[in-house]
């Protein structure tokens, strides 16, 4: 019996039994081994997309710090723009009011030898005073006049313009004709409504300004 049972199972010298058992050792370690190894690749992967996320979803630093100091330079050319645009057109207002005389008057002669000239412009009221060989020129801005008195008589008519920018705080101009005074003051106190209202009048023509402050001051104004 025993000797049919060791026809029938094989027979295994221990060197095959070794080496059968280095080939399982072998085998599992190469199997960890490249399971070790993808799961590296797996990670490194999985890094990488990462960081592109965190690259993509945050702008760098550099950019930003940039980009900030490229729109406070053009915040700055634009204020700097606007402001000297605005100052071209104040100076440009200035010079078209400065130069719009809207009425002029002189005193009579023969009766005033050397007559005395007022000149009514949109922001200011220029009397030149004439003597033989000279003139004396006095100009006061309309918002610094407090007051204008007119007296009048049969033909003629006296006006006097109160400013504290005057040395002795009045101007007197006499021998004026009646007309002519009664329409300067009418024009001055227009003129002092306007500024007191802080009304544009570079819009309108010399003649539609004087029609308006003709009306303005016929409906304030006794004379």
């Amino acid at each position: 019996m025993r000797r049919f049972i060791k026809s029938i199972l094989p027979i295994r010298s221990p060197s095959q039994d070794k080496h059968s058992e280095s080939q399982k050792v072998s085998y599992w370690l190469e199997k960890l081994f490249n399971q070790a190894r993808d799961k590296e690749k797996e990670d490194a992967k999985k890094q990488s997309e990462a960081n592109t996320r965190n690259t993509q979803e945050r702008p760098p630093t550099k950019n930003i710090e940039q980009t900030s100091g490229e729109k406070g330079k053009e915040d700055a050319a634009r204020s700097t723009a606007q402001k000297t645009e605005n100052d071209r057109q104040t100076v440009e207002d200035m010079v078209s009011n400065s130069n719009r005389i809207l009425l002029q008057i002189s005193s009579v002669f023969p009766w005033d030898l050397f007559p005395t000239t007022i000149c009514a412009e949109e922001t200011r009221i220029t009397i030149v005073h004439r003597q033989l060989f000279s003139s004396q020129v006095h100009s006061v801005d309309i918002k610094s006049i407090t007051n204008v008195f007119i007296d009048t008589g049969i033909l003629f008519a006296q006006l006097t313009i109160m400013s504290n920018t005057f040395a002795e705080n009045q101007i007197i101009i006499k021998r004026l004709w009646k007309k002519d005074a009664i329409f300067m003051r009418r024009i001055i106190e227009g003129l002092r409504m306007f500024i007191s209202k802080d009304i544009d009048t570079t819009s309108y023509t010399v003649e539609d300004l004087i029609k308006k402050l003709e009306e303005l001051s016929t409906t304030r104004i006794v004379l």
